[in-house]
């Protein structure tokens, strides 16, 4: 019985454990020059270059200073943790409607159309106050790629 006990308690705590070490983690673009290498060290050559300051990128692994990313185009590379910073920012996956408040029943601000770069400004259940060319309102979360708060 108490080696039962203590069995389902490992079991327990190794799926707790893989769970947090699976837990995504959204990172943003410090600047608009963003060099992409190969590996985890400036000694690696550069595999690409971002051109676009606040793009949402994932954290896939990290070592030392160096985090390893993928983009919502499944692009993936290391990049030195100076030129990352907190997720402000997410990808529209669809085409959406952007609107002047955060219910579908407001008026519509403009077209968002898929891949446009969201820059959010604050998160409140389903809806995220966003700002993209010069354009600010409410966009619904379903189906941004990024880190939603």
């Amino acid at each position: 019985m108490l080696r039962n006990n203590i069995l389902i308690i490992l079991i327990l705590l190794f799926f707790q454990t893989s769970y947090v070490l699976s837990e995504e983690k959204f990172l943003s673009l410090k600047k608009d020059k963003v060099n992409v290498r190969y590996g985890p060290s400036f000694d690696f050559p550069i595999k690409y270059i971002y051109k676009k300051k606040n793009l949402p990128i994932k954290q896939i692994d990290e070592k030392e200073n160096f985090r390893r990313i993928i983009d919502f185009k499944k692009n993936s590379g290391w990049i030195h943790l100076s030129q990352l910073k907190k997720v402000n920012s997410v990808i529209a996956m669809e085409d959406k409607i952007l609107f002047k408040k955060s219910t579908i029943f407001s008026e519509p601000v403009a077209n968002i159309k898929k891949g446009r770069l969201l820059v959010i400004q604050k998160c409140i259940k389903d809806w995220c106050k966003v700002e993209t060319g010069g354009l600010k309102g409410w966009v619904n979360t379903k189906n941004l790629w990024g880190g939603v708060k």
